[in-house]
């Protein structure tokens, strides 16, 4: 075989790939535009920060002593007080509508007990349909009750001449990559690898089927085109339109949205290389075994969007998993370079860390390539 024979066949069909994507308007918009605008999208949609809960108040004390502990629930930005409740049996009605996610109860004998030496006790009804909501508001109240009650037991000790107050264990956290906790940081990255495992897979389904229903696989079929070829010359258009994309959406998170990136951009692109060729060779593998556009697109879909957006460590943490679904995560190929896309953009690190993601985004794209080649080379008899 000449390889430099077979070169040119190779860039012959890819050319022709490439005048096929910019007669089919459709086609390019999909490939270019799309991708930008959902990250652009998505990203201002998609916020895990629970912030701005709103919460009822039934205080039936209406003490100073109350009050000043209500006051630190009106003081800070994960919660918000929307009612001050009038009687208990109106906390159902509010919860129910939506109109509160949580209620505070403070007892008539909260500033008695408190006075006495007793514990004061505080009722925290929660709306646990949404158990990351309540789960984190829960722990916001915690968070507020814990502060209200250190800063009583330091002035009551002041009171009592301990003025020097030190606590067994003092904790003093740094948090690296990440100081603000912003959900954008994790989100936006997951995003255009959720988006480049759909888009990639979605508009290579088309190309054989595409051939199919027009009638020309008859014409390509008389070439000496081998198999191979045909796969890789239509690869060749939508590997420069993904790198396109993987640039656009980090341009986008990085102006638009604020996210670092502190690694090498090289090797980033180099790592998504791999990841585009697995997921494009996974849609001409739908196409050649479809050989129906319609059918290609829907089956592309589902391959992609689920997986991806599930077993990928994007949102659902894998190892809260079960074990059998923990290892059908292993072949899903977004959940690696969503690991490489958060390692180079937000820490930095090198492609000496990213081995293991490599190795595997590897082991997908020849597999998938391979599996494409050999399906297609069943109407290309000889070749």
């Amino acid at each position: 075989m000449n390889i430099r024979e077979s070169l040119m066949r190779i860039m012959v069909i890819a050319d022709k790939e490439w005048i096929q994507i910019r007669r089919d308007t459709r086609s390019l918009i999909l490939s270019l535009f799309v991708p930008s605008m959902l990250v652009l999208l998505f990203g201002y949609a998609l916020n895990v920060d629970v912030k701005n809960i709103s919460i009822g108040v039934y205080d039936q004390d209406k003490g100073a002593f109350a009050r000043s502990y209500v006051e630190k629930f009106a003081h800070t930005e994960y919660l918000r007080i929307e009612e001050y409740i009038k009687r208990y049996s109106d906390i159902d009605y509010l919860i129910d509508s939506g109109k509160i996610v949580m209620a505070l109860v403070i007892p008539p004998d909260f500033e008695k007990s408190f006075r006495s030496g007793k514990p004061a006790d505080v009722q925290v009804l929660v709306d646990g349909s949404d158990s990351t909501s309540a789960t984190i508001a829960t722990g916001y109240v915690k968070a507020i009750t814990y502060e209200f009650n250190s800063a009583l037991l330091s002035r009551e000790l002041r009171k009592r001449g301990v003025s020097d107050i030190a606590f067994p264990v003092d904790v003093r956290s740094r948090i690296w990559y990440n100081p603000e906790l912003e959900s954008k940081n994790f989100i936006i990255p997951g995003l255009i690898v959720l988006i480049l495992a759909i888009i990639s897979a979605l508009i290579t389904s088309l190309t054989i089927s595409r051939e199919w229903e027009r009638g020309t696989m008859e014409t390509l079929i008389t070439t000496p085109v081998r198999g191979f070829e045909v796969v890789l010359g239509k690869l060749v258009p939508y590997l420069f339109i993904g790198i396109f994309d993987v640039v656009v959406g980090l341009s986008i998170g990085y102006f638009a949205f604020g996210v670092p990136f502190k690694g090498n951009f090289a090797e980033l692109c180099l790592i998504s290389l791999l990841f585009l060729v697995g997921t494009s060779s996974l849609g001409i593998l739908i196409s050649a075994a479809t050989r129906v556009q319609v059918l290609s697109v829907q089956i592309a879909i589902v391959a992609t969007y689920l997986p991806s957006f599930i077993l990928s460590n994007f949102i659902f943490p894998i190892r809260s998993m079960p074990f059998v679904i923990q290892g059908i995560t292993y072949i899903v190929p977004a959940k690696y370079l969503i690991t490489v896309l958060k390692a180079i953009a937000l820490k930095g690190v090198g492609y000496s860390l990213l081995w293991t993601q490599i190795i595997f985004l590897t082991i997908f794209c020849l597999v998938v390539l391979a599996l494409s080649v050999r399906k297609f080379k069943v109407v290309l008899p000889g070749k």
